[in-house]
């Protein structure tokens, strides 16, 4: 095969470009206009608002946000309005959407309070409401980004206050084109451009507001389509692809997130995944058949030695013999070692693709693939924010071990003995009945440090 077609990541500027789940879900939350969603040159994901837009906590914040911001924007229409011709903004529809006023309604939320003669008291009662609620929307994110420093886009400075609602409106509107689609949110307005222009500036600037720094920009970021088309079309040239894993030097959560980010029907021509696991790799390996419908092949190699693993020699001896005895012509290799560059040069006859990890893959050995005309791409690159399916997996599945392995009580038992040492007597009618009275409801009390407490409710 011609490989001069295909060109190594490093042959661009950027490898990687911004996702957009992230600012799609802030810019429903803090009412950028449908219009925004429906225009497929602007960044915020119509698919994310129509998925946010079910959900009831989302729809309350999005249109209290949408009420703030019109209110802001027309607050001297609305309340000469209000002052002159004794009108409720219940009947402006032109500077409050009475969409908003009728969805907020439906959902059982009401800021029009009788007491509020005011326009900047309806503000105040929106601020109460979103200040309230806000939180109800904490799992709509993932938790690599830090859900204090997004909700605070949503809480106006002393805007509980009439006084802090004055002040807020005048940096607003004093500063409207630095906002993003000129929608309020909190921060102190800059030229930053769009804020909202992908998931890698919005982590990135949001942290930088607040004296932090974001740092895992593979949760906010993904592989170029160029990167994607170059193992497309390596699949496509292909006869019969396996996918061959060195467990030992990878990284199953970045796997995860190559594969969750290529293209479904693409990768349906790998015809098998083959995983040359160590004793000592990680125990997610065990478990990446569940999150991936390619047919997965799990070779657990023992150890002769404590210190010497037998993986390569395994993996190299499987690969030439499928080659050889079973036809298969390309394999996708995903390991940073270079001593797999021994097994690419003693098959010429076959079609290499190398992913490699960066800091871990040596100049020599990537430099004898780009001499070799062999592709090879980063899996540092690829998107890991959607894998947290299988990150949170395995870490369950670990700590139910843990809790086997250390924590060993019965309740019957317990009470059996408590019983005993106190010297009281129960029918058993009476030990049912405290059973399911304390016991059952018997909960954990977890300290700063992670030490663990039994409270029994009701006593």
């Amino acid at each position: 095969m011609d490989t001069s077609m295909y060109l190594n990541d490093n042959a661009y500027g950027a490898e990687t470009e911004g996702t957009f789940e992230l600012i799609s879900k802030v810019a429903y939350l803090i009412g950028v206009p449908k219009r925004i969603f429906d225009n497929e040159f602007e960044p915020p994901k119509l698919e994310i608002y129509g998925k946010m837009d079910l959900d009831k906590n989302a729809r309350i914040i999005r249109n209290l946000c949408i009420i703030r911001t019109s209110i802001e924007r027309n607050f001297k229409h609305i309340n000469d309005l209000m002052r002159t011709q004794y009108r409720t903004i219940l009947s402006m529809p032109d500077y409050v959407p009475a969409e908003c006023l009728r969805q907020l309604n439906e959902d059982g939320v009401n800021f029009i309070k009788k007491s509020s003669t005011r326009l900047s008291q309806h503000i105040v009662e929106i601020n109460r409401i979103i200040c309230d609620r806000i939180n109800n929307c904490k799992d709509l994110f993932p938790i690599w980004i830090s859900w204090d420093y997004i909700r605070e886009l949503f809480i106006m400075p002393n805007g509980l206050t009439e006084a802090g609602t004055k002040t807020a409106s005048d940096l607003y509107y004093s500063n409207l084109n630095c906002y993003p689609y000129k929608v309020y949110i909190n921060w102190i307005p800059r030229n930053e451009g769009n804020i909202l222009y992908n998931d890698k500036k919005f982590a990135t600037l949001l942290y930088e507001w607040h004296n932090d720094v974001f740092t895992d920009l593979s949760m906010v970021s993904d592989a170029k389509s160029f990167v994607k088309g170059n193992i497309y079309s390596f699949l496509d040239d292909s006869q019969k692809t396996f996918l061959v894993v060195d467990c030992e030097n990878s990284d199953p959560y970045k796997l995860c997130g190559m594969l969750n980010n290529l293209n479904a029907d693409e990768l349906t021509k790998i015809t098998r995944i083959l995983l040359f696991d160590d004793v000592n790799a990680s125990s997610a390996w065990r478990m990446l058949d569940e999150y991936t419908s390619i047919p997965v092949e799990h070779m657990l190699i023992e150890r002769i030695k404590e210190d010497k693993s037998l993986v390569d020699i395994r993996l190299a001896t499987r690969v030439c013999q499928e080659h050889y005895q079973n036809h298969v012509d390309s394999f996708l290799i995903v390991s940073s070692d270079s001593d797999f560059w021994g097994l690419i040069s003693s098959l010429p006859e076959a079609k290499f693709l190398v992913a490699v990890e960066r800091e871990n893959c040596g100049p020599d050995m990537r430099r004898a693939l780009e001499e070799s005309g062999i592709y090879y791409c980063y899996l540092d690159n690829f998107y890991t924010g959607n894998s947290e399916q299988i990150k949170f997996g395995t870490l369950f599945k670990e700590m139910r071990h843990y809790l086997n392995r250390t924590v060993k009580l019965n309740l019957n038992d317990m009470l059996a003995e408590s019983l005993h040492k106190a010297r009281i007597e129960m029918t058993t009618t009476e030990r049912r009945q405290f059973y399911n009275k304390y016991l059952r409801q018997m909960s954990l009390a977890v300290s700063e440090n992670g030490d663990v407490t039994f409270e029994f409710h009701g006593k």
